[in-house]
């Protein structure tokens, strides 16, 4: 498909679904994706080449929910953001994931009808983060996650909350929050009295505002609570807060609903009222925590203050200016951050020259995430009704700072102690209760528990017995919070960015969603014996929410890599140094402004120099130490808003030329400059417009050759955007061929067929033989899970899938290297099998206790066509040893075999060779010798190599 066409598409569907600046994907061009991609699965090329995760599981990933058994509570389920869900029955030591089998792993709520175990499952986070992924609707197993069957709301995108009746479980309310990033109808709250049949819908509040909690009183499914959200969240700004967000009850399980948050309530009502939680005592007693919007009242002209901030250099004269104590100027230099070179002496010149002006200090610091930061907004607060909902007042006189910092919207959950109507527990950044009804709180954010919390559980049986979900996975106390265990046994990091080194075993980087920065070998166990031992394998480099990550290949000790808004540093694994390298703007000139996801790119013709990403490309010759901007804006500029935007989203360097390199903003512009900055090109009018641009890749195989993927997630457009150009981007070729839609994560090249290329996208992962003619969904064991990056590692041959939710998937493509178009024609095509080490533990154990070990190798083959066949075992003498009847694929296909023989062909071995000696093994089997042995399939043949 070339871009003509890809443009009449798109403006059909601008026509089509009312026009907007990128049209949002409907709900039935979904489902038909979703059709689509389960067709592609089925009949792919590579469906039986296996995907193998390698965790880790250390830091595991954001928790949204939990369900625990009330009679059993070693029993438990919990859904992950993006990771699915997930089933343990011994409290916690061991999981299963359940929702592999579905269409999404993307979960805003869980509910289990324990009487006869169904789940349901809502899907799409409910959080309003930048990396809060859609769902697909409601999702039931019967089956504890055997089969799915979608029950409804398929344009919900997100849901908040699922309650079911305990007394009927065919009855269910589902409070909606919609769509993330556009206006849309399926929002609300809906109701099923058939099990998800039919859905009615019994609130709407209008097409921005959902539902994000809903909760009923514990003996009373009739008496139920809703709070209404009004948000508005774009690529570049977020308004969290709205006139329609408030709380509503009905009386008749949800049939109808009132407003109840009234002027005259005492709740607050208005357009700063933000995300609201509930936790519901009995029918008079509720509780909720509201993210408020509103800003703090003025503080008295009074106040003492201690030392300068910003504002006080918005109004200031120069000549107030220039009579600041030196001292005192310094320490509001060091302390914001300012450059070396600025210190009151030379600061002081600069504006008694006029080329910098007082307020010019403000502006240095005053970027769209700092605006965000610094607005003065109430934030947490705790609101009680002991009048079902009439009236409220809060609970606390203070503040509740250092809760929600300026991020409230990411939390809002509050739950009350089912034995004690005082004992309420409210969660954000730390996590506080309260057992005076919310007058005082105390942190329980003790050692070994993560920050930000999602999902609690409170024992309705046990007091003190809590179960705890946040950004790093689960913990558990039965002290009321005093002491915790953490529960981190699966694999579900949300991973931005991986990248790979060349040490022996390679070692495997990662910069993950409020994780940090990790590194472990890529072949290192995922069990619990390190915690014996005393060490994980894996190690963390750095905190915060993890991003991209460089490694010198001359020394990997030396790693670039960092936090969120390009905060990066230079680290020596070796020595411990760390050395902040974010570049500085000039005094005087507009920050610049940087990617929550910044780029970084060391050149690939010299490890000494380092590219970055603000909205202009910097450029370091001395690993960091020293920055120059080597080009103008590179994107549209930016817009007003509370979120940096209009910054690079990605680079590349052509490996064939330095100073070669390509460009891709967030706003959808890609450059390219062929020396080194002097000049740059814009190349991207003929793509589609306003596409964040997920990845830019200049060909390893060809000069010329570039690659592009765009993403339209944030505008709600799920389209897939594949290009290539082999002119330097001056024409593009639409390579998205058959991709059922979602939103593309990155492209990258084979490093030695030019042929092939793997693609990640929000629902999986592909490959491509042909150059981007027709692709192949690449899923055996890997869920139907976002891929943000693809890494290859040249030595070993393996690729690497970073997921943002199930960590990383690893498989070798050694054989996919060697074929080529005459090859794909061919009947079959045997790949070289690798060899082994002879054991003489073959077939057993170290004691009566232990597992027998059996050896194992795949043989790999192609088949051109779906059928029988006959894979066959000689000597070297060519006497049949052993046969392996298969049924073959088209496509790729890989046999295990066990190299074990028949006794006939033990003695004909030994008859060969009377110098070998060939014992029945302890499991009663007899295995291969050392030696060489010919693998034939049809009129192909290779050898084993047992050494």
């Amino acid at each position: 498909m070339h871009i003509i066409k890809k443009l009449t598409i798109c403006f059909i569907l601008c026509f089509y679904f009312g026009f907007s600046q990128q049209p949002s994907t409907s709900s039935k061009v979904l489902e038909k994706a979703i059709q689509q991609k389960q067709a592609s699965t089925q009949n792919s090329l590579v469906k039986n080449v296996p995907f193998e995760n390698i965790g880790p599981t250390i830091m595991s990933g954001r928790v949204v929910d939990l369900d625990v058994n009330p009679e059993n509570p070693i029993e438990f389920y919990v859904g992950y953001a993006s990771g699915g869900v997930w089933h343990t029955t011994n409290n916690g030591s061991t999981f299963e994931p359940i929702l592999d089998t579905s269409n999404t792993q993307n979960v805003g709520d869980i509910a289990v009808d324990w009487k006869t175990k169904t789940i349901w499952v809502g899907t799409g986070e409910n959080n309003a983060s930048r990396s809060s992924y859609a769902g697909i609707g409601i999702l039931k197993s019967s089956d504890n996650g055997k089969t799915w069957v979608h029950v409804g709301l398929p344009d919900s995108h997100h849901i908040g909350r699922i309650l079911i009746n305990p007394n009927n479980a065919d009855e269910v309310v589902v409070g909606v929050t919609g769509h993330l990033y556009s206006p849309n109808k399926e929002r609300g709250i809906y109701k099923t009295t058939d099990g998800g049949k039919t859905w009615e819908q019994k609130l709407f509040v209008d097409d921005v505002s959902g539902i994000i909690d809903v909760q009923h009183a514990p003996n009373n499914y009739n008496i139920m609570f809703a709070s209404s959200w009004t948000k508005d969240r774009k690529a570049w700004n977020f308004n969290g807060s709205g006139n329609q967000s408030a709380i509503y009850k009905s009386t008749d399980a949800g049939n109808s609903w009132v407003k109840i948050t009234t002027s005259e309530s005492g709740f607050p009502t208005g357009d700063g009222v933000g995300r609201i939680g509930l936790a519901v005592f009995n029918e008079n007693i509720i509780y909720a925590l509201h993210d408020s919007q509103f800003r703090r009242a003025s503080e008295s002209k009074n106040d003492k203050k201690n030392g300068l901030t910003k504002e006080d250099f918005k109004t200031m004269t120069v000549t107030t200016f220039l009579n600041i104590e030196d001292k005192k100027l310094n320490e509001f230099l060091k302390t914001n951050g300012f450059q070396e070179k600025y210190r009151a002496e030379n600061v002081k010149q600069l504006v008694r020259s006029g080329s910098v002006k007082p307020i010019d200090l403000a502006k240095y610091l005053e970027d769209a995430n700092s605006l965000l930061f610094d607005t003065p907004v109430i934030g947490a607060e705790v609101y009680k009704s002991t009048d079902g909902g009439k009236t409220w007042q809060k609970t606390h006189e203070n503040y509740i700072d250092d809760l929600y910092y300026s991020y409230g919207y990411y939390f809002g959950e509050i739950r009350v102690d089912p034995q004690d109507k005082d004992g309420i527990y409210i969660m954000g950044v730390p996590i506080l209760k309260s057992k005076d009804g919310g007058k005082s709180f105390t942190s329980i954010n003790k050692e070994n528990v993560h920050v930000d919390h999602q999902a609690l559980w409170v024992n309705p049986n046990k007091q003190g017995h809590l179960i705890d979900g946040n950004d790093g996975g689960l913990n558990i106390s039965y002290d009321d919070g005093e002491s915790w265990e953490k529960l981190n046994v699966t694999s579900v990091g949300q991973f931005y960015a991986i990248n790979i080194d060349h040490e022996t075993p390679y070692n495997v980087y990662g910069g993950l969603q409020d994780n940090g920065v990790w590194v472990g070998a890529h072949n290192a166990k995922m069990d619990k014996q390190w915690q014996q031992e005393g060490k994980h394998p894996w190690q963390r480099l750095m905190g915060g929410d993890g991003m991209h990550i460089q490694i010198d290949n001359r020394n990997a000790n030396v790693v670039y890599t960092g936090y969120q808004f390009g905060n990066y540093f230079r680290i020596n694994r070796k020595t411990g140094e760390q050395k902040y390298i974010q570049p500085k703007h000039k005094l005087g000139e507009k920050p610049y402004r940087f990617n929550w996801q910044t780029p970084i790119l060391l050149s690939p013709h010299n490890q000494d120099i380092l590219y970055l990403g603000g909205n202009k490309l910097m450029r370091s010759m001395n690993q960091g130490d020293d920055w120059t901007a080597i080009s103008n804006d590179l994107t549209n500029g930016g817009k007003p808003g509370n979120v940096a935007y209009g910054t690079l989203t990605s680079i590349s360097e052509s490996p064939f030329q330095f100073g070669l390199i390509y460009t891709g903003s967030d706003d959808g512009l890609i450059h390219v400059t062929k020396n080194g900055g002097g000049s740059w090109e814009h190349i991207s009018n003929n793509l589609p417009k306003d596409l964040w641009v997920s990845r830019i890749i200049a060909s390893q195989h060809k000069k010329e050759r570039v690659y592009v993927t765009l993403n339209g997630y944030r505008w709600d457009d799920f389209s897939v955007y594949v290009y290539s150009s082999d002119d330097y981007g001056k024409t593009w070729k639409d390579i998205g061929s058959n991709i059922p839609l979602s939103p593309v994560n990155v492209i990258k090249e084979d490093p030695k067929n030019e042929h092939i290329l793997y693609l990640g996208t929000d629902n999986g992962a592909y490959v491509t033989f042909n150059n981007g003619e027709n692709w192949e969904a690449f899923s055996k064991g890997l869920p139907a899970v976002a891929v943000h990056d693809i890494v290859v590692q040249p030595d070993a041959n393996d690729l690497l899938l970073g997921t943002h939710g199930r960590g990383i998937y690893k498989t070798n493509i050694a054989h996919f290297q060697t074929v080529d178009a005459s090859k794909i024609n061919q009947p079959i095509v045997l790949f070289d099998v690798d060899d082994i080490k002879h054991s003489i533990r073959w077939g057993s154990a170290y004691s009566a206790w232990s597992n027998v070990f059996e050896p194992s190798i795949g043989i790999k083959f192609y088949a051109n066509s779906t059928g029988d066949q006959t894979i066959k075992i000689f000597s070297e003498n060519q006497s049949e040893l052993h046969q392996i009847n298969i049924k073959a694929d088209k496509g790729f296909n890989v046999t295990e075999y066990d190299l074990t023989i028949s006794e006939k062909a033990k003695k004909m071995l030994m008859k060969e060779n009377t110098s070998i000696k060939i014992n029945k093994a302890e499991n009663g089997k007899y295995y291969l010798p050392k030696g060489k042995y010919g693998v034939q399939l049809g009129s192909e043949k290779t050898i084993i190599s047992i050494k």
